[in-house]
């Protein structure tokens, strides 16, 4: 029933993953630092939309390409061994709060040719209905506030091992949906809307010659680095979540058409850090550096920290996520993301199923939160891939006879 190869070496890979994570958490955590978390404007772009990656702690800049590549690492559509596909993924959110907010993901990609690939996606997020009340108590009405954001991607093949890609994007918050002035108190309320890019790479290679079926793969997605949105028409200004994954996944091959991935995540935001300043009247309030460029403020935030390189690196959160494919049919997969207590202290298990047939993927994830109440927590996200490659061949190979 179970698949047979090569443990030992797998059990090589897990101690050298296991030895990197001490070595980058070591000295962090030999000092203590004041709680300080990095806020931005529309955190829901640093969602991991779809199940597969769920379920794998939220890694994803280097495993292998599918129609979700989108969202973690645009290049891997380069080595996608499909022509064009698409899925579709649903994420409840606080669940155990409201019953109607989530976010909706649509992603696909297409072909142009053997070395070059588009991709484009949708992700909504929306807040559920939300009744306004005046200051006299009264009802004033009822929004329903959400945001999107549309991007499309160009990835192309640089090498037989190395791919990169680019991707824009547009982002629209609209927490007001007409009632903006009453909404916030102020008259020059407006929706908010933003430009960003992403920048990506990806490599892969196989491991033990031609013959080999072992992979080790490393990727890089610098995204949403762009404009900052205001809700005031201009008057103030917040910074987007621009982010830098950097990821690296190895696949052994266990005979069979059974696979085993590890794949482990380092994501670190490029905005500047909270610093504490005095007002006139002698108070202490914190600074989020509003008044940086993007520019300035993304090398900035590598040395930007109050509490010097301990806190910079209690500001890289770490995933661990693991699959493992039965003949490549059946898929179980796990994972483990950390945060350090300072930042956020979101610390949790993911878990979840895949299940490929001949033209469609469905996959599961479920979060269990470790240190804090997650929005995530308890809830079960779904995804369903399309295999358009495999439906056209099905088609032509079944015609139908009117």
């Amino acid at each position: 029933m179970f698949c047979s190869g090569n443990i030992r070496t797998l059990l090589i890979f897990l101690f050298l993953k296991m030895s990197l994570i001490v070595v980058v958490y070591s000295s962090a955590l030999s000092q203590e630092i004041r709680y300080n978390p990095i806020y931005t404007a529309v955190p829901f772009l640093t969602i991991t939309p779809d199940s597969r990656h769920g379920a794998m702690s939220d890694v994803g800049a280097a495993t292998s390409p599918d129609a979700n590549s989108q969202y973690m690492n645009p290049s891997k559509f380069a080595f996608a061994s499909d022509k064009w596909g698409f899925a579709i993924s649903f994420t409840p959110w606080l669940r155990r709060l409201v019953s109607d907010v989530d976010l909706a993901y649509l992603s696909g990609f297409y072909q142009l040719d053997p070395t070059q690939v588009i991709g484009a996606s949708l992700r909504y997020f929306s807040m559920g209905q939300i009744t306004l009340m005046g200051l006299d108590k009264t009802q004033l009405g009822t929004v329903s506030p959400g945001e999107f954001a549309i991007d499309f991607s160009y990835s192309r093949r640089l090498s037989d091992y190395f791919s990169g890609g680019v991707s824009l994007r547009y982002i629209r918050s609209d927490f007001g949906a007409g009632f903006g002035s009453t909404l916030v108190g102020a008259e020059n309320y407006s929706a908010g809307n933003a430009f960003a890019t992403d920048v990506s790479f990806f490599f892969h290679h196989k491991l033990g010659g031609r013959e080999s079926k072992n992979l080790i793969a490393a990727g890089v997605n610098i995204s949403n680095v762009g404009s900052k949105i205001s809700y005031n028409q201009g008057s103030t200004k917040e910074f987007l979540p621009a982010n830098m994954r950097l990821g690296s996944t190895y696949t052994i091959d266990l005979g069979d058409s059974c696979s085993f991935s590890l794949s482990l995540d380092l994501n670190k935001l490029l905005v500047p850090t909270p610093a504490n300043r005095v007002d006139e009247s002698g108070n202490v309030v914190p600074d989020n550096n509003s008044g940086k460029s993007v520019i300035s403020s993304i090398f900035g935030s590598f040395t930007d920290a109050p509490g010097g390189i301990n806190e910079e690196l209690q500001e890289v959160t770490l995933s661990l996520g693991g699959e493992y494919w039965y003949r490549k049919i059946f898929a179980v997969r796990a994972g483990y993301s950390g945060e350090s207590k300072y930042k956020g202290n979101r610390k949790y298990f993911t878990a979840g199923l895949g299940v490929k047939l001949n033209i469609a993927s469905v996959d599961v994830s479920y979060l269990i939160p470790i240190e804090r109440n997650n929005p995530l927590a308890n809830t079960i996200r779904f995804t369903l891939l399309f295999n358009m490659d495999s439906f056209l061949k099905r088609k032509k190979s079944s015609p139908v006879n009117l």
